[in-house]
C-alpha cells in the first residue's frame, strides 16, 4: 500500500521568525531538506518506464520535473547568484523549461543519475547558503522552495493519472473511513458587501500575488463546502453531459471534441459521496453551476470568503488564522511512497472533515483537498512586477487561463495559503481540481 510520510515537528515548515541571519540560514536549509525528502519519497518504487512516460501531451514526464528542479536551483542560486560555472551542461537543453518540446522530454537519464544531479547541485547550494547575502536574496531562496513544491505536486498528480486505470480496475480495493460517508448537506453563506484586502505582500508571496490591494464587493452568497461527488452525481443522472442547456457555447464545443460522461477521477462508489468531486475541467464545473442555478465564484469572492476577518479588519494567511497548516486543519502534503503491486488511491477527504478550520465567514475545506476553479481569468494585479523572471507568471496573462484557489491533498505547505493563485486552461481536467458554487442571491 501507499503510506503517508508524516512531517516531523522538529522540521516544521513555519516557525517563529528567526532573529539572526544565521538562524534564517538554518531555517531555509531545514525547509529545503524537508521539501526534498518529500519530493524523493514520491519516487520510491517508480520504474524507469513510468519515470520517462508522458501520461498526457500537456505535461512532461515525472522524471523531467525532477531534473528540472535541479536545473533551476543550479541556474538561479549557483550560476546567477554565486557566479559559479554551470553544472551538468549536458542536461541544460533537456531540463530547461524553454528547451525541448514536452513530447521530446521522454529520453531521460535514470532515476539514480538524476538524483546524483540533484545531490551535486544541492551540496554546492548549501555551501553557498553559508555565505549568501540573505538580506538581498531571501525572497529568491523561498521562491526556490515553492518552485520545488509546485513541481512535486505536478509529479503527484501525474503519477495518479498514470495509474488511474489500475485504480478503476481494482476499485473494490479502495475504501474510505466511516466518517467520510456522512452526507454533510450543502449550505450557503452570505458574504456582506464591503472592502477586503486581496493579495499578499509577504516575503513568501509570489509575483502574481502582489501587491496586496483593497477590493470592494457587493453582497453575494457562496457555498460552505466544495461540490461533492454525491452532488455531482445528480447532474450526471439528469443527463448533464448530454444536455447543451447547461453548457456555455465554448463548453459544449469542448465537450463535443472531448466526449466524456463523468469526471476524470471518478469512483462509482457511494462511499465517496461526501468527498469533493475531482478531475473536472472548468467547463464541467461551469455546466454544473448552471444546472443548479448558481455560478462559479470570482477569484476575489473566493479569497474574501476564505481569508477576510471583517470583525478584526484583517486578512488571514489561512482560513483559520495564522497557525501553520497541520493534519488537524486540512488535507494537504500527502507525500506518497509507492511499493510493489500497489495503487494510488483517491486521497481526498470528506468536505466537512475539518470544521475547526473554517474561515471567519464559515467557509470550510478551503485549503487542501482539491483545487477550486473560479470564474476569473488569470491576470496581474495593478502594480504587478515580475519576479524572478517574466516567464513565471506574466506569460500566462493571455486571457486563456482560469484561476484556481485553495490547493489540493498533494500541495506542499510552502505553497498553501489563501492568496496563492494557480492557473490552467479551462479544458484541463488531469489536475486535482474541483469547485464550489456562488450566487448573487440565496
Amino acid at each position: 500500500m501507499w503510506e503517508k510520510i508524516l512531517i516531523s515537528k522538529s522540521l516544521s515548515f513555519q516557525t517563529t521568525q528567526p532573529s539572526t541571519t544565521d538562524e534564517r540560514r538554518q531555517q531555509i536549509k531545514e525547509w529545503m531538506q524537508l521539501c526534498r525528502a518529500g519530493t524523493l519519497a514520491i519516487f520510491q518504487g517508480v520504474d524507469y518506464n513510468t519515470f520517462c512516460h508522458q501520461p498526457h501531451p500537456e505535461f512532461s514526464p515525472v522524471g523531467w520535473h525532477l531534473g528540472h528542479i535541479a536545473y533551476t536551483e543550479s541556474l538561479w542560486l549557483l550560476e546567477r547568484c554565486a557566479g559559479k560555472s554551470s553544472l551538468f551542461k549536458q542536461y541544460h537543453s533537456l531540463f530547461a523549461a524553454d528547451g525541448l518540446p514536452k513530447g521530446k522530454r521522454v529520453h531521460l537519464p535514470t532515476l539514480p543519475e538524476v538524483i546524483c544531479y540533484l545531490d551535486t547541485v544541492r551540496k554546492q547550494v548549501f555551501d553557498y547558503l553559508e555565505v549568501a547575502p540573505l538580506d538581498e536574496q531571501e525572497r529568491l531562496w523561498r521562491f526556490m522552495i515553492q518552485h520545488e513544491s509546485q513541481h512535486s505536486e505536478i509529479i503527484s498528480f501525474l503519477l495518479q493519472l498514470e495509474n488511474w486505470s489500475l485504480i478503476i480496475s481494482q476499485s473494490s480495493l479502495v475504501s474510505c473511513e466511516e466518517e467520510m460517508t456522512t452526507d454533510k448537506g450543502q449550505q450557503i453563506i452570505e458574504i456582506p458587501a464591503g472592502e477586503f484586502v486581496m493579495g499578499n505582500d509577504s516575503i513568501d508571496a509570489l509575483d502574481n500575488e502582489r501587491p496586496a490591494h483593497r477590493v470592494y464587493l457587493d453582497t453575494y452568497w457562496i457555498d460552505r463546502y466544495p461540490v461533492t461527488c454525491g452532488d455531482y452525481r445528480k447532474f450526471m443522472q439528469a443527463g448533464g453531459y448530454q444536455n447543451p442547456e447547461w453548457w456555455s457555447l465554448a463548453g459544449w464545443e469542448w465537450l463535443q471534441a472531448n466526449p466524456i460522461t463523468q469526471p476524470l477521477y471518478w469512483l462509482e462508489d457511494s462511499a465517496w459521496d461526501n468527498h469533493p468531486v475531482c478531475g473536472v475541467s472548468w467547463y464541467e464545473a461551469d455546466a454544473y453551476t448552471r444546472f443548479v442555478g448558481k455560478r462559479l465564484p470570482t477569484e476575489a469572492e473566493w479569497e474574501k470568503a476564505a481569508s477576510w476577518d471583517a470583525a478584526a479588519g484583517v486578512f488571514c494567511t489561512y482560513p483559520w488564522g495564522e497557525e501553520e497548516p497541520n493534519t488537524h486543519l486540512c488535507n494537504y502534503n500527502y507525500v506518497q511512497k509507492q511499493q510493489t503491486n500497489s495503487q494510488i488511491q483517491n486521497r481526498t477527504t470528506a468536505v466537512n472533515a475539518y470544521p475547526a478550520a473554517k474561515s471567519a465567514y464559515g467557509l470550510e475545506d478551503a485549503l487542501g483537498n482539491v483545487w477550486e476553479w473560479t470564474a476569473s481569468w488569470f491576470d496581474g494585479y495593478e502594480g504587478f512586477e515580475y519576479y524572478p523572471y517574466r516567464g513565471y507568471s506574466q506569460v500566462y496573462f493571455d486571457g486563456q487561463h482560469r484561476v484556481l484557489k485553495g490547493g489540493s491533498w498533494a500541495t506542499r505547505p510552502w505553497a498553501l495559503r489563501c492568496s496563492f493563485r494557480n492557473w490552467y486552461h479551462p479544458g484541463v481536467r488531469q489536475i486535482l481540481a474541483g469547485f464550489r458554487c456562488a450566487s448573487f442571491s440565496p
